[in-house]
């Protein structure tokens, strides 16, 4: 069984073998997309990703009502090594230990419950709960959700608030004598991916790091993204654990495991590809389906805003498409344009202001209203 999560004492990856330390692998990660609640379906996708070679397969819990399904996944799942992501609600990692490999709490998550403890206290519990139960943590950092209190000390900076993050819960698990954990700092931007990560590692080189550029979209764009940082980071000996997170339906979704196997694979042979520019044209962010999307039409929506769009594929404008309310609100913010699905309508946004609310069948027409009207806005303003 692969590991969950270990500290490592070095970074070296010997290329050939692709060994961190020298004795293990670096491991593929994947997540099910589907209702955590749907027992069947989740152990169908749960071995579904195990067979692709997902060595680490994440679910998502939203609240204690799941966790009596979560059992029963594991129940079905011996073997499959089970990561559960807290979402928003730290409080739960209590019931769901007994049943999982490992948790994932994200730092920019633990301010919006029990207000009255701090942060070191709610860490503190958590690393509690994985001694009891031999639990690894991943210290997930996200850039559309970075703890408020290090926006404010970095202001405009959000790059180094989002490192600063990461080391500050690091220290935390030096002071409590925890070493079962790994870090991976997130974004939907590859260059941003890269130099978070970059700069990480030379601060902290014995934690080891969990890759993957969140939002990568459909493909095949969002593997030409996802493969822009793994292959740098891979190859200057940066990375233990890998997820690649790409729009897909439930039937294709170990298409993410093989990407990322492949990946492993080309730069372990020194093969790398010739990247295009998203910097400049259309960039369209879309996050990978999970069981956090409220609706399934979430996935052909996404698609479709690469239809409509495709027009103005010469213009630097970045859609953000997002399928829920923990990834919406906040990864949208730096988009030009962004939508985030609710189960019955989808929010569209001007970066942070909200345009309304639009049905599934209505929200395209506006948004692509939205893409000339800013289309013109910018040609307004070169030619002034």
């Amino acid at each position: 069984m692969e590991q969950a999560g270990t500290r490592r004492t070095t970074r070296q990856i010997g290329i050939g073998a692709l060994r961190v330390g020298g004795d293990a692998p670096v491991v593929v990660q994947s997540m099910c997309a589907t209702r955590t609640v749907d027992i069947d379906q989740t152990v169908a996708q749960t071995h579904q990703l195990a067979r692709a070679g997902a060595g680490i397969v994440r679910i998502a819990l939203d609240n204690e009502k799941e966790v009596p399904a979560l059992k029963e996944i594991r129940a079905q799942t011996r073997g499959i090594v089970l990561s559960v992501d807290l979402q928003e609600n730290y409080r739960i990692a209590g019931k769901v230990g007994p049943h999982v490999d490992k948790i994932r709490y994200n730092p920019g998550h633990l301010h919006h419950i029990e207000k009255a403890k701090t942060v070191p206290q709610k860490v503190r519990w958590l690393v509690e709960v994985a001694r009891e139960h031999n639990l690894a943590i991943r210290i997930g950092v996200n850039c559309g959700s970075v703890a408020p209190a290090f926006l404010e000390k970095y202001p405009g900076d959000q790059l180094s608030a989002l490192v600063e993050s990461a080391v500050w819960h690091c220290d935390l698990m030096d002071e409590l004598g925890f070493d079962r954990f790994v870090v991976s700092l997130k974004d939907s931007d590859p260059a941003k991916v890269l130099e978070a990560n970059r700069r990480f590692a030379a601060r902290r080189p014995d934690v080891p790091l969990h890759l993957g550029v969140t939002e990568a979209g459909l493909p095949p764009d969002g593997i030409i993204k996802t493969r822009i940082a793994f292959e740098k980071l891979l190859a200057q000996h940066v990375g233990d654990t890998i997820r690649v997170s790409l729009t897909l339906p439930n039937e294709r979704k170990h298409e993410e495991v093989t990407v990322g196997h492949q990946i492993i694979k080309d730069v372990a042979n020194g093969r790398f590809i010739s990247v295009p520019d998203f910097g400049t044209g259309m960039n369209i962010i879309s996050c990978p389906s999970c069981s956090r999307v409220e609706n399934e039409k979430f996935v052909e929506l996404a698609q479709q805003v690469k239809e409509v769009t495709a027009y103005a594929s010469r213009h630097r404008i970045t859609i953000a498409v997002m399928g829920c309310r923990v990834n919406g609100p906040g990864e949208t913010d730096d988009a030009d344009l962004g939508l985030w699905c609710g189960p019955t309508t989808v929010n569209l946004k001007k970066k942070d202001r909200k345009l309304g609310n639009f049905r599934y069948d209505d929200v395209l027409t506006r948004l692509r209203a939205e893409v000339e009207k800013l289309i013109a806005e910018r040609s307004a303003a070169a030619n002034n």
